[in-house]
């Protein structure tokens, strides 16, 4: 005998705000199927049984009443579509110039635009949504695979993000990939950054979002041009360039603080202490200082599509659409120009004297930018350039699952809380401060439940915890 089952299909919207998710329950007989994700994706589903159709039914209507009560409501399932995507394209041309001294490259399989060095990883991240950690010296230590292309990967302090086409921004800390941020559904990314928890994203239409550790928004802005490629942060401002220029905002208040017009669209931005670094479409890299009182340029043969400095700006780098990489001293003046030999450069770092540079043939190079290597490079004496491979490994996923543990051990236990307004997360451990929210992944809160994470570290700005390392729910 053949069981009717009946749907309710739920979705919550919101244009200024982050969520764009669907809850759909499907009660046959005594079985209730939940299935929830992002609208225009599959989402994930989970069957529960009951003893009873009645007790089945009152389960269906308790969680259709809780997500009503939180905003959702019914909807037509496809009337809504997935967000936009726009993905940056150019046509990498052969460069004339020399043979730049690459030590290593490494083939991520895609075109790359996500990119993060420090003293014990090189993060590459590409539009397969792959994402790889190296070695300084070139070997591949790990691999994350992410749902979607991988817009660029970004450092804040201890923690590591990968910002995605899906509208998401993976944390990438842990040992498994989590949500950390779930961007509004009508914004189309193209760049984004997070400074001590906050995140500023800067889209298609020239618009800027800045959001909290919460993933509520604090303000949006619609600059005088469009195609925002650029967002930084600091402690003061967001420096967002568009085609344009370059604006900056007050980080709290949102209000325009000065313009600076570039002459070409921005493609790129980078930041020091003291200033903000532009690529054009206009063959340049413009230095503006952070107060907007003076200006600096660059000059490439072709449009930029990426740059970078030394610390504190003593050197300059520019990568263009002719697979070339030039340096600058800092008052402009070019010092060298070189060919990649592995394609144009969407993005680049510099760090200990290595240029780190991921291409449009997906990529992952490192350059010696050291005087004798740039010396000897313009002599025609190059190091042998050495293929890195990866070796047979799984990739890690993102995922919602929890492991259960008995005992916090030496972790720090932390508590989900229905404010009212939303659940929250404490601290309960001794020697925090209890009323504190901790920012953690909404996917994995539940109302009442505990958790163990490796440690929180307080908000440079305080009023709120961060965790660190792996979560665990005390079971």
């Amino acid at each position: 005998m053949s069981t009717t089952a009946t749907t309710h299909y739920l979705e919550l919207s919101e244009d200024s705000g982050s969520a764009h998710k669907f809850y759909e329950v499907v009660v046959a007989d005594t079985e209730v199927t939940i299935r929830y994700g992002r609208i225009g994706e599959s989402g994930t589903a989970k069957v529960s049984s009951f003893a009873t159709v009645e007790k089945a039914n009152a389960a269906a209507a308790k969680k259709i009443g809780e997500k009503v009560r939180k905003g959702y409501a019914p909807a037509v399932m496809g009337a809504r579509g997935k967000r936009p995507v726009t993905r940056r394209a150019i046509v990498s041309q052969r460069s004339t110039a020399k043979s730049a001294p690459v030590l290593w490259t490494f083939d991520s399989g895609a075109a790359a635009f996500g990119i993060f060095v420090d003293e014990r990883r090189c993060w590459v991240g590409n539009e397969r949504g792959d994402v790889f950690t190296l070695t300084p010296g070139g070997e591949v230590t790990g691999r994350f695979q992410l749902p979607d292309a991988v817009k660029c990967i970004v450092a804040d302090d201890f923690w590591i993000y990968a910002g995605c086409d899906d509208g998401r921004v993976y944390d990438l800390s842990g040992k498994v990939p989590r949500a950390a941020y779930d961007i509004a559904a009508n914004v189309d990314i193209y760049w984004l950054d997070i400074h001590d928890g906050t995140l500023g994203v800067s889209d298609r239409q020239g618009g800027l979002t800045v959001i909290d550790h919460e993933e509520e928004s604090l303000w949006t802005r619609k600059s005088t041009g469009d195609s925002g490629w650029m967002v930084r942060i600091d402690d003061d401002g967001v420096y967002h360039g568009h085609s344009k220029g370059v604006t900056k905002y007050d980080l709290a208040t949102g209000k325009n603080a000065w313009d600076v017009k570039t002459g070409g669209s921005v493609l790129f931005g980078w930041q020091e202490s003291d200033a903000v670094y532009a690529g054009t479409s206009h063959n340049q890299v413009r230095m503006v200082a952070k107060d907007g009182r003076s200006e600096r340029t660059y000059q490439c043969d072709h449009a930029v599509f990426s740059c970078a400095t030394s610390p504190d700006g003593r050197y300059v780098f520019a990568g263009d659409n002719y697979s070339s990489v030039y340096c600058f001293d800092s008052n402009g003046q070019r010092l060298w120009k070189l060919g990649t030999g592995c394609g144009s450069a969407y993005s680049m770092q510099y760090h200990d004297e290595k240029l780190y540079l991921v291409t449009t043939n997906g990529s992952l190079a490192c350059l010696d930018v050291s005087e004798t290597a740039i010396h000897d490079a313009e002599q025609g004496v190059l190091p042998q350039t050495v293929s890195v491979k990866a070796p047979e490994f799984s990739a890690v996923t993102p995922s919602a699952a929890v492991e259960i543990t008995a005992e916090a051990g030496d972790g720090i236990v932390v508590e989900c809380v229905d404010t009212g307004g939303g659940l929250r997360v404490h601290v309960i451990s001794p020697g925090y401060q209890q009323g504190w929210n901790v920012q953690f992944p909404k996917n994995i809160r539940e109302a009442g439940a505990r958790y163990v994470v490796d440690a929180v570290s307080e908000s440079a700005r305080g009023g709120f915890y961060r965790v660190r390392g792996d979560i665990r729910r005390l079971g």
